[in-house]
């Protein structure tokens, strides 16, 4: 208890923003909160497997061109994550710490990506709030859950997070100090920018961009000038920017004969400004209702400091933080699918505004009913993570797990460490307390709840039970119906047959001797009926159920071969 105290004690918690070498510091925090589970959570549905499947692809067939899940061609992706993860695989089987199938080895640049985004916002961040300010900010930012959930997922987010907050700095370094930016500094901005581009199309570009105007019309530019604007040197920085990403345009378009620019000028080459492939449906206002939960447990904060933050947008880094997370806010908010990643590149603006409030003696106090709001809110979600944490296995797998429940003892310290904070009237420890107390609540369900569950993770027991029941069987010899998710293809391989319906499986399965057929619930009359038809002898290789949470249905899948 003693040693609770000392962590929690005002002096540990003053003097970490003031360290001499916050980097590493910061780096450990970012490894603690994202490390658990990081290795151990199997692959998820769906974008995650679809990303990881066509880099393994990429990897297996050499092509660094042209993108390919299954036999499928996806090239209407910019293809720089795709290139980062097969370079990490590359690593790691050069290495020898694992292998293709790995799933953690595609991640690997999720997790870099969100480490040089806590990094860039503690270093750059120092020139828009402070050293100790900026330190805070990238604490907060490291703690959000959200975050914490896209380093564990093979996929853009947190990658073209990494390249917005570098970018997004040097603009910020522009527009306060414009005399000490040189031209080195110019070059770097526009070329980010040329990476964040071939990780997620124009999502980068629209986040500076919209700041620069945002700016402009808030300074009156065309009056008073825009020194900012010109030390970032777009006469050649924008060509510079567009040449960072031409070459793979290029060497695609004429991998593809053209059908490539065809798609891309016809259609839309990322779905939407979200780059997702499926809409979800959310109310107005949804990314507000959902920051409580997605930026915890730094809400709190942000919330108590929005008025404050507000009365001093004059000073030059607020304004130009707020020119960095409103317009990009908004825009996400009115033209993106509803999930709370995607607002992801607004939240490093975010952190070091309130830290800025929270480390400020002149600060403006909030309401109470806004103070009272954001705790509540805060208590609420850690709560609501226990709780969940405890109830998960319960509901998926039908059996309490025990190591589930330290997600309560974790979410009750929590309360009492933040509360404790909040009534000294210590803003900016109280926010600190918070993201390392989140820790071992993030440590619980990350790492000890998602890994140990079974229902949710269909396909890495489906796999098993296939190679199980013929091993060393080729992709192409087995078929599957029902469950078309892209995580059987990543623990199967890209050439398993993906069949329409239970006619088509007995048909597949009578075509050739050896083949081995999955079939969901849902299929089994027709299948059985058109292997009846075709006076098919079928044995039963396995079962295996659980829960298809992409579809939200329970779903029980039977293996079929037969006797020939």
């Amino acid at each position: 208890m003693q040693a609770l105290r000392n962590f929690l004690s005002r002096d540990f918690l003053d003097r970490l923003p003031e360290t001499r070498r916050p980097l590493p510091w910061l780096a450990l925090l970012c490894l603690l909160l994202w490390l658990p589970g990081f290795f151990s959570i199997p692959a998820g549905d769906r974008d995650e497997s679809r990303f990881a499947q066509a880099s393994r692809q990429m990897v297996e067939t050499g092509d660094l061109v042209r993108i390919r899940f299954g036999e499928v061609e996806r090239n209407k992706k910019p293809a720089g994550i795709h290139w980062l993860q097969a370079g990490s695989v590359r690593v790691v089987e050069a290495l020898r710490l694992g292998d293709r199938n790995d799933i953690w080895a595609y991640r690997i640049p999720s997790l870099a990506g969100a480490l040089l985004a806590v990094l860039a916002t503690a270093q750059l961040g120092r020139a828009l709030v402070g050293r100790r300010a900026a330190f805070l900010g990238a604490a907060m930012l490291a703690g959000c859950f959200v975050l914490g959930v896209e380093t564990h997922i093979a996929k853009t987010d947190a990658a073209l997070l990494g390249t917005i907050v570098v970018a997004m700095g040097l603009m910020g370094r522009a527009y306060v100090h414009p005399n000490g930016f040189g031209a080195g500094a110019a070059a770097s901005f526009w070329l980010v920018l040329g990476v964040s581009i071939l990780l997620k199309g124009p999502i980068g570009p629209l986040v500076a961009g919209l700041a620069a105007l945002t700016l402009a019309m808030a300074d009156r530019a065309w009056t008073a000038g825009a020194p900012w604007l010109r030390v970032l040197r777009p006469g050649w920085g924008v060509p510079l920017m567009v040449l960072a990403a031409a070459p793979w345009f290029i060497a695609v378009t004429i991998a593809t004969e053209g059908r490539f620019l065809t798609e891309a000028l016809g259609g839309d080459m990322l779905g939407k400004v979200g780059g997702a492939d499926e809409n979800h449906w959310g109310p107005p206002g949804y990314y507000l209702l959902s920051f409580g939960i997605a930026a915890f447990p730094a809400a709190f904060l942000v919330l108590r400091a929005a008025p404050g933050v507000w009365a001093d947008r004059l000073q030059p880094g607020t304004r130009f933080l707020l020119a960095w997370a409103v317009p990009a806010w908004l825009m996400f908010e009115a033209v993106t699918t509803k999930l709370p990643h995607y607002v992801l590149p607004t939240y490093p603006a975010l952190m070091l505004l309130a830290a800025a409030w929270a480390l400020d003696p002149l600060r403006q106090a909030p309401p109470r009913w806004l103070a009272l709001l954001a705790t509540v809110g805060a208590i609420a979600t850690a709560t609501g993570l226990g709780l969940a944490a405890a109830v998960l296995p319960v509901l998926a797998d039908g059996a309490v797990d025990p190591l589930s429940l330290l997600g309560l003892p974790a979410a009750a310290i929590f309360a009492w460490g933040l509360l404790r904070m909040l009534r000294e009237g210590a803003p900016a420890r109280a926010a600190l307390l918070a993201v390392l107390l989140a820790v071992p609540l993030q440590a619980v369900a990350l790492g000890l709840v998602l890994p140990r569950l079974e229902a949710p993770w269909i396909s890495p027991r489906l796999a098993e039970a296939v190679r199980q029941a013929a091993p060393g069987l080729p992709d192409e010899r087995f078929g599957v119906v029902g469950y078309h998710e892209p995580s059987l293809l990543f623990a199967l391989g890209g050439e398993i047959r993906l069949l329409r319906d239970g006619a088509a499986a007995a048909e597949f399965l009578a075509g050739e001797p050896g083949r081995l057929v999955a079939v969901a619930d849902r299929q089994q009359a027709p299948f059985r009926a058109e292997a009846a038809a075709r006076a098919l002898a079928v044995t039963e290789r396995g079962t295996v159920s659980g829960f298809n949470y992409s579809r939200g249905r329970r779903v029980a899948i039977t293996l079929y071969g037969t006797d020939r």
